[in-house]
């Protein structure tokens, strides 16, 4: 495997991101970032210093125990999950959870693909009752750029769901270019500010080539770190072939769980 020293030289010579190569050796917060899971017991893997404080499974149950000092945070995924929500989500919140995760793409056909208008009332009655125990987060768009997709579809659920108590915004991303998601996480944070919204969470990204993983990472980091409008994020994801390698960390994890 690749010496994490060697992946940052490396990282560093490829792109023009980092003037100063010692900063990205300079503690980082852990706060904001996140593990997307499938198996709870892999999730350790990313917890080396503290860089990793939350995590969810894209379900309304852990499935497992995480390690200590990550809070689990429930799931709505769709309309197909509302079996079972209300005892999973007491119980999870009874077991200290303090966030709740909305819909999970459903601006996209081969996720929880709802209208804007069904999304708003299957929100409306089974998250907004939570609101006074939990910070309540929207669906999870897509950066599609279609009208029923995205941030389109986003502005068009803040409209219909003004009084679904929801305070942060939760986006996914997938691309090429980190400029590209800094610009598309800017434009979330400022269509969130509109709606009287203070935090963006990234709950799902990823760069489409997995090779490029880790030199992607070592540019967003940082920036997601110093942003005041970003209160959480989640790379795509904790699995092997991914962030980790068997069950140990990959290229890519190392820089996502160093802190």
């Amino acid at each position: 495997m690749v010496s994490f020293t060697k992946l940052v030289t490396a990282a560093l010579l490829s792109t023009s991101t980092f003037a100063a190569p010692l900063n990205i050796f300079q503690k980082r917060s852990g706060s904001k970032r996140g593990a997307a899971y499938k198996e709870a017991s892999l999730v350790s893997a990313l917890t080396n210093g503290g860089a990793v404080s939350w995590a969810y499974n894209w379900n309304s149950s852990p499935d497992g125990d995480l390690p200590p000092g990550v809070s689990f945070i429930p799931m709505l995924w769709g309309q197909k999950s509302l079996d079972g929500w209300s005892s999973a989500v007491q119980s999870a919140l009874s077991s200290g959870s303090k966030y709740i995760l909305g819909f999970n793409e459903p601006d996209l056909p081969s996720q929880a693909n709802m209208a804007v208008s069904d999304a708003a009332s299957l929100y409306r009655e089974n998250i907004t009752p939570y609101a006074d125990q939990a910070t309540l987060m929207t669906p999870a768009v897509t950066n599609g750029n279609a009208q029923n997709q995205g941030l389109n579809w986003m502005s068009s659920f803040l409209e219909s769901c003004s009084d679904c108590k929801a305070s942060v915004m939760a986006i996914h991303w997938y691309g090429t270019d980190a400029d590209d998601f800094k610009n598309h996480v800017t434009s979330a944070v400022t269509l969130a500010q509109q709606h009287g919204i203070q935090e963006v969470w990234i709950t799902e990204f990823g760069v489409n080539d997995i090779s490029q993983a880790a030199s992607f990472l070592l540019q967003v980091l940082p920036w997601l770190d110093s942003q005041e409008g970003v209160g959480g994020y989640a790379y795509f994801y904790c699995a092997s072939g991914y962030l980790l390698d068997g069950t140990g960390l990959s290229a890519s994890g190392q820089v996502y769980a160093s802190s």
